[in-house]
């Protein structure tokens, strides 16, 4: 990391023994690895080091942390697992605060009546889905594959997409109400709420009540209040699930049969690989082996005979149920009855088959519907390659145009890239009845950052080769990022994690940019809060 905390504002001690009395010194660090780890991200390193780490434990805490670090002059970046590829939390300053949100982890109430759940912002989907299981109950949007670590709060200010996404949109579309804090401490509260007899505030139970201003704070990076607490809807967990996978001779065909999958509203969630992805998931792991895995799988069955049976059909399909270069598609279907979902599968199935596909064991569904929050090993290659993903949202009827397109683009790497060993895939899964999302990933040889220690399992760290630090490998893959963000430019594709990498400026009329700035005037007047995220002005160096 770069040494830059001699520019540092002079205030820092003083700010230090400020926060110390806030968030308790055993919740300050100025340990050098630990700043290394928090300004860094999954892609890149910051412009700078933080200057410090606080990690509230309450909205009150994080109330008083806020007002301190802004009126003090220092730039805040809020860090929820880190599991950012676009700049989304690194700082851009010396001067910046890092504020680290999971402390706040708590499930503060989970209300059946009213079919609410309210959490601190650093609570992970994981511990969210722990919590409402034994009752049945479940959100609607139930978290991304990071689950095990991603805070709902860091997936609300980045959105994020996959468990429930199919059917019922992103996790800002299971939101109720937010508490937001902003840059000088004040706390912000959005949706309807009832009185409480005795409690010391409302009780959020629906989200619009006039111009929703929780929307204002979904996908904002960050930028506009940092989240505190945060109600999401309720459902009943469905009593039935279903499972098919298919496998297709090109994209474009895969592309055209999940568009009308999307379109007829019939799998909870989708997931679908290139060739290239599928091999690197079959050389990571045996989904035959684990008897985790396979665990997992019976006890989603509803009695010990078809659990048994679940288990022996994944034993059976082992790693070699996928032809070699097939597209596979991997949906979930889940319904209040049995014969719904079976009507579900027949019709994808239909859908499936009208576009060449021919269907094949259906293990990796099972398996990403059993396990859906597995160890964050996939954040590096099998061979211990670096690995970022860039997306794009897609139109329905765009998508395999703009697959193609994308295909070109590697196409004219191809050389260059078997030269510096790097290698691709595509990841590919819909939101409702309106996006398919595009992911190109890149592995390449070269060092592991901090973020990278910290999110895989030791045991499998071990494992894996170490690599020097290839910048001529980096810088490859940095060119034809820029060549695939081109392409989704040009087809008006949207983003999640905007961060510093999409052009979100770039796509939004004056007018409309305009309300941007002139929000994040009224909320953060200082700029302090994640500057140079969304395009916003970056503000003055230290």
């Amino acid at each position: 990391m770069p040494d830059d905390h001699s520019n540092i504002a002079p205030g820092l001690p003083g700010l230090r023994t400020a926060l110390a009395a806030i968030v308790g010194d055993d919740h300050i660090s100025t340990d050098a690895q630990n700043l290394d780890l928090h300004s860094a991200d999954i892609w890149s390193r910051g412009a700078a080091t933080a200057a410090l780490i606080a990690a509230p434990g309450s909205t009150g805490e994080l109330s008083r942390a806020l007002a301190a670090i802004t009126s003090a002059g220092f730039n805040v970046a809020p860090r929820g697992a880190g599991m950012s590829y676009t700049g989304g939390y690194i700082p851009a300053q010396p001067n910046t605060i890092s504020l680290d949100m999971t402390r706040m982890n708590r499930v503060l109430a989970i209300r059946p009546d009213d079919m609410v759940v309210t959490v601190e912002a650093g609570c992970t989907w994981s511990a969210l889905n722990a919590a409402l299981a034994p009752l049945g109950l479940r959100t609607p949007f139930w978290g991304p594959m990071s689950g095990l670590v991603s805070t709902i709060g860091g997936g609300l200010s980045q959105l994020n997409a996959m468990f429930g996404a199919g059917q019922y949109g992103t996790s800002s579309e299971s939101v109720v109400a937010l508490a937001v804090v902003l840059a000088d401490g004040r706390i912000l509260r959005t949706g309807a709420r009832r009185p409480d007899a005795g409690g010391a505030e409302p009780l959020p139970f629906y989200r619009h009540y006039g111009p929703d201003l929780a929307g204002l704070f979904c996908g904002d990076c960050g930028v506009f209040g940092i989240k505190a607490e945060i109600t999401l809807r309720l459902m009943r967990a469905p009593a039935h699930e279903g499972y098919a996978s298919f496998a297709f001779p090109t994209g474009e065909a895969m592309l055209r049969a999940l568009a009308e999958v999307a379109r007829a509203g019939l799998a909870s969630e989708s997931c679908a690989f290139d060739p290239g992805l599928t091999r690197v998931r079959m050389k990571r792991a045996s989904l035959a082996g684990d008897v985790k895995t396979l665990g997992a799988v019976a006890a989603r069955e509803k009695s010990l005979v078809a659990g048994a049976m679940a288990a022996l059909r994944v034993v059976r399909g082992g790693r070699n149920f996928i032809p070699d270069d097939g597209y596979p598609l991997h949906l979930v279907f889940e319904g209040r009855s049995a014969a719904g979902v079976k009507q579900d599968v027949a019709e994808a199935r239909r859908i499936a088959f009208a576009e060449g596909g021919q269907e094949i064991g259906n293990t990796i569904a099972r398996v990403i519907r059993a396990q859906p929050f597995p160890p964050l090993n996939s954040v590096l290659g099998p061979e211990g390659e670096r690995w970022a993903p860039i997306h794009g949202h897609a139109a329905l009827s765009q998508a395999p145009a703009i697959f193609t397109a994308l295909q070109a683009v590697f196409a004219s790497f191809a050389n260059s890239f078997a030269k510096a060993g790097i290698f691709t895939g595509y990841l590919f899964t819909h939101l409702e009845t309106n996006a398919i999302t595009i992911e190109p990933v890149f592995y390449w040889p070269d060092e592991r950052y901090a973020v990278h220690d910290q999110a895989v399992e030791p045991a499998h760290l071990a494992r894996l080769p170490s690599h020097h630090p290839n910048a001529v490998a980096a810088d490859l893959v940095k060119e034809a990022r820029a060549q695939v963000l081109g392409v989704f430019t040009r087809f008006g594709c949207a983003h999640f994690q905007i961060g510093r990498t999409y052009p979100y400026r770039q796509t939004l009329d004056a007018t409309a940019w305009s309300l941007v700035e002139e929000l994040k005037s009224y909320l953060d007047p200082g700029g302090a809060l994640n500057p140079g995220v969304l395009g916003l002005d970056p503000g003055p160096t230290a």
